[in-house]
């Protein structure tokens, strides 16, 4: 891994970015203004698509994410290839993009998202399968998407 920063949701919901420099990790955990972080490899996409998931979930500034979004070209057809990644799967239901585990059975029974874009529905889907924040040893989306939720 190729990590060359730091995203970090502010407390504010600001989600700000910290080059790396030996301890940034540790000086972002050790902060009360700091929610989550994570860190950030241009040579691995899914790293992009976990920090937008996640920090959408999390209630972030819109705005801002929708900057990354652009800024990294995230955007509906690219999500399929996070989705195959995650094991998830991604497909649209009437106007809504719709994302669930590959476990799914019905609505009722199973977790999903919905949302207007593929991210939305990622978040939403993060959301309802209990997503929380931690600075250290949390599960992930990717790991609750897997079932492996021994971290969290």
């Amino acid at each position: 891994m190729a990590i060359i920063g730091w995203y970090y949701l502010h407390i504010n919901g600001d989600l700000i970015y910290k080059r790396e420099l030996g301890d940034t990790a540790a000086d972002i955990r050790e902060s009360d203004m700091a929610r989550m972080l994570w860190p950030i490899d241009p040579t691995n996409r899914a790293t992009a698509w976990r920090i937008l998931v996640e920090a959408l979930a999390l209630g972030a500034n819109r705005q801002r994410i929708n900057d990354l979004v652009e800024k990294w070209g995230c955007n509906n057809k690219d999500a399929h290839n996070y989705a195959d990644y995650c094991g998830l799967n991604l497909f649209q239901d009437g106007n809504s993009w719709c994302a669930t585990r590959q476990d799914f059975i019905n609505l009722q029974e199973s977790p999903s998202g919905f949302g207007d874009t593929c991210l939305e529905a990622m978040a939403d889907l993060c959301k309802s399968l209990g997503y929380r924040p931690s600075k250290m040893w949390g599960a992930s989306f990717e790991d609750l998407v897997r079932g492996n939720i021994g971290g969290q």
